[in-house]
């Protein structure tokens, strides 16, 4: 028999943290983060980071593991999360998988292609149109050639655009088609995969008011505080959503209230799209809750006992 792994996964502000450490106090688990942003050192109040103090002792690991001038790559996240699990199941714990990552869900547990490596000639002619014509040319771009990483990527996720563009026409074939030729790192293990959805307009409530909360609990003043520690404004995590546009009203572009309203709509807009990336992930069982709703809870316990048995 696999040993099973538990994948709490969905859109932002579902309440995915909360059930993960009351599965793992449940499950002697441990959580692993399948966040792209929690990976980064000092980014705490605009990626949602749990604070230690709230984790009711549930070890969490693949959190705070690169510097914010790191390039944290899918294929690294990998290597830690395949590390992590098992680390976890050599102290028999459960590995239960957080976060809302799509592409480093998909990595893990579909494999991710080695791909072409770098194309420097490419990638600065790919670079050169976006300041010639910008970065939502490539986006449009990137629609036509690759309609399910232009449905991941942020539009001006200008990075990732280059790298799925790079790989399309140096190969004449979509990452996401390489995505599926791949071989699972996680196939001798029994992946029981969820994903929330509750229902948008409480989504949009829930975004509106974690905003408001960043902002309490001292956004602005964690992003001074890295800038004086001498992170660069051009590292990865600033260019994140959160981070990005309150580094803009710091800069006077806009005034709080506007940040505050530009996130939420950001967010929700994020929310979608994270539902159109897992929608097309198979085996995901859809629980039309959040995951501090008991009968969340308890249709979870049952996959699990049903699995395990």
């Amino acid at each position: 028999m696999r040993v099973p792994i538990l994948a709490i996964l969905g859109p932002t502000a579902t309440g995915k943290s909360a059930l993960g450490i009351e599965l793992a106090t449940r499950h002697g688990g441990e959580v692993i983060s399948c966040d792209s942003t929690a990976v980064y050192r000092g980014f705490d109040i605009g990626t949602d980071k749990v604070p230690k103090d709230a984790r009711r002792g549930v070890r969490h690991h693949v959190i705070d593991v690169a510097e914010p001038t790191e390039e944290y790559t899918a294929a690294r996240y990998v290597r830690d999360a395949v590390a992590a699990i098992e680390d976890i199941y050599a102290r028999d714990r459960l590995p239960i998988l957080v976060g809302g990552t799509g592409l480093y869900y998909r990595a893990l547990v579909r494999g991710l292609f080695p791909g072409p490596g770098a194309d420097a000639r490419m990638r600065s002619r790919l670079e050169a149109t976006a300041r010639r014509r910008g970065v939502e040319f490539l986006h449009r771009m990137l629609e036509r050639v690759d309609p399910a990483s232009a449905a991941r990527i942020l539009p001006r996720d200008l990075k990732r655009m280059v790298r799925a563009l790079e790989v399309y026409f140096l190969t004449g074939t979509p990452i996401t088609q390489h995505f599926a030729a791949t071989v699972s790192p996680l196939r001798d293990y029994d992946t029981i995969a969820v994903a929330l959805s509750p229902p948008m307009p409480l989504i949009a409530e829930r975004v509106e008011r974690r905003v408001d909360e960043q902002f309490e609990q001292g956004l602005l003043d964690e992003i001074r505080r890295l800038i004086a520690a001498g992170v660069p404004e051009s590292a990865r995590p600033f260019g994140g959503l959160v981070y990005r546009q309150a580094l803009e009203h710091l800069h006077g572009i806009r005034n709080e209230d506007e940040t505050r309203a530009l996130i939420t709509r950001e967010n929700r807009r994020y929310a979608r799209r994270q539902l159109i990336w897992f929608r097309k992930e198979p085996n995901l069982v859809w629980l039309p809750s959040s995951g501090e709703q008991p009968e969340t809870l308890a249709a979870v316990e049952s996959l699990l006992a049903a699995r395990v048995a």
